[in-house]
């Protein structure tokens, strides 16, 4: 046997053995006029132990490779060389060898879990059904004549919603942009991934916030990217950090939330945010501004973007409707140089001939309204509200357990637990106890930090969820101080 295990990588032993006998049956090496080698030859002439080729044969049975016969060993099924001459594909290894990365196996968990009606949900990152504009949205299919062409719209978005786009970001938020150089995507998630895609290559080195939502994204991996981490304070990263970064590993991209960051809800200063421009500039470095939260801010005072100051064409500047009208809406944006735009919607064409026409439509008419501003003002206060209460009831429940500050906008608040507890058997008993959150090492290399989101419950579900939290908290503190 030619066959040796290499047993400095992370594929599995047993793994290694199925893939070489698959290989075998496919090449010929192995005929299935007879039995396959025995678990105990095998096992001897591999050096394993005979689990190991047990696990081996295993999973070849399961996907209709090999079958088991009493009394004469494994054989090659008879499926794939019978009279029908059908073989089951080996869908766990396609499966498996895919470039595009799944998510976390702990984020899949959470997401499982919190289809669950009973439970209190506050990990994902979405408002509230209450906070939908529902009402609005009927009065729109009631009232307004649907006069769309149904075919294939413009690769970058429906013309009518770009210009409603362009007029809202000049009204809310100061950014002076024509229709030509916005992206209409499929949230601020497919602009993330457009611009990795089309933008950089495998072996670019990129930065990004630590703690921060892009650190959970598998797509930088996937992309076969190097990231590298900017730690953050109370107010951001540090600018300097992006220079000494750059010196290091020539960094190609730098992603940041600046407005109620996701998961910190910290708000950068203008002085750090005028340097990262100056740093852009010098180093001639893109920057790519994620403002999902901005117009949440509850006194209505909404910080300069990075966008907004940016003379040179360095940032790129995703945002959505997402946070702040309906998560399933499904509308997004990117805004940039027109070179950019163009690139990045003629791959958006490719994978999806571009976005439906039906929540542009609404998309359009519902920000063009006097009731977006009504909206607008409704979940600034009812955000406030529920922040308001998060804060009370972590003080009630537990006191100095727990250390946090409070954000002036956003979704999210970031906690520190002042004792020691294993986050992830946190999660556990949190969940069995009905109440969801996120454990902080999802976002980064901290560890002892939670994030709760406030902006997808209720008040009254927010009291519950943190009396469930304290609950699990003390369960498991009190275990281990008894298994000391």
């Amino acid at each position: 046997m030619h066959f040796k295990l290499n047993r400095s990588i992370k594929t599995p032993l047993y793994k290694q053995i199925a893939a070489y006998i698959e290989n075998g049956i496919s090449t010929g090496e192995f005929s299935p006029d007879n039995p396959l080698p025995s678990e105990r030859h095998l096992a001897k002439e591999l050096q394993v132990n005979r689990s190991t080729v047990v696990a081996a044969y295993d999973e070849l049975q399961s996907i209709g490779l090999v079958e088991r016969r009493k009394g004469s060993g494994t054989h090659i099924s008879t499926d794939i060389w019978g009279i029908s001459d059908k073989r089951i594909p080996n869908w766990g290894r396609y499966v498996e060898d895919g470039s595009f990365l799944p998510n976390l196996p702990l984020v899949q968990k959470i997401r499982t879990e919190t289809q669950n009606d009973e439970m209190v949900n506050m990990a994902s990152g979405e408002l509230a059904a209450d906070l939908f504009p529902s009402e609005q949205f009927h009065s729109i299919f009631k009232e307004k004549p649907f006069t769309e062409q149904l075919g294939y719209d413009h690769p970058q978005g429906n013309i009518h919603l770009r210009e409603t786009i362009s007029n809202h970001l000049y009204a809310y938020k100061g950014i002076t942009v024509d229709a030509e150089s916005i992206l209409i995507t499929s949230g601020a998630q497919q602009a993330l991934h457009l611009i990795v895609q089309c933008l950089l290559k495998p072996g670019d080195a990129v930065a990004i916030e630590d703690p921060s939502y892009a650190y959970s994204l598998p797509l930088f991996k996937s992309a076969g990217l190097r990231v590298f981490l900017l730690k953050s304070d109370e107010k951001g990263i540090k600018p300097v950090d992006i220079i000494e970064l750059h010196k290091k590993h020539r960094i190609r991209m730098v992603f940041i939330n600046p407005d109620f960051q996701n998961p910190t809800g910290m708000q950068m200063p203008l002085s750090r945010r005028k340097r990262i421009l100056e740093i852009s500039s010098e180093y001639g470095i893109p920057i790519i501004e994620d403002d999902p939260y901005s117009i949440t801010a509850f006194n209505g005072n909404i910080a300069f973007s990075l966008k907004r100051m940016d003379m040179n064409g360095n940032v790129l500047y995703i945002s959505s409707l997402s946070k702040i009208v309906a998560s399933g809406l499904r509308i997004g944006w990117i805004v940039g140089p027109k070179k950019v735009i163009q690139r990045l919607a003629d791959a958006k064409q490719q994978i999806d001939f571009g976005h439906s026409i039906f929540p542009q439509w609404v998309a359009n008419e519902f920000i063009g309204s006097s009731q977006f501003d009504e909206h607008i003002l409704k979940i600034r206060q009812q955000l406030e509200v529920r922040r308001k209460q998060l804060s009370k009831a972590l003080i009630y429940f537990l006191g100095d357990k727990i250390d946090f500050l409070e954000p002036n906008g956003g979704i999210h608040l970031w906690c520190r637990l002042n004792e020691p507890v294993d986050e992830f058997q946190l999660l556990d008993e949190s969940l069995n106890r009905g109440f969801a959150f996120v454990p902080g090492s999802i976002f980064g290399e901290s560890k002892g930090f939670v994030r709760f989101t406030y902006g997808r419950s209720t008040p009254a579900d927010i009291w519950e969820g943190i009396s469930r939290f304290s609950k699990a908290l003390q369960y498991l503190n009190e275990k281990n101080n008894a298994a000391k």
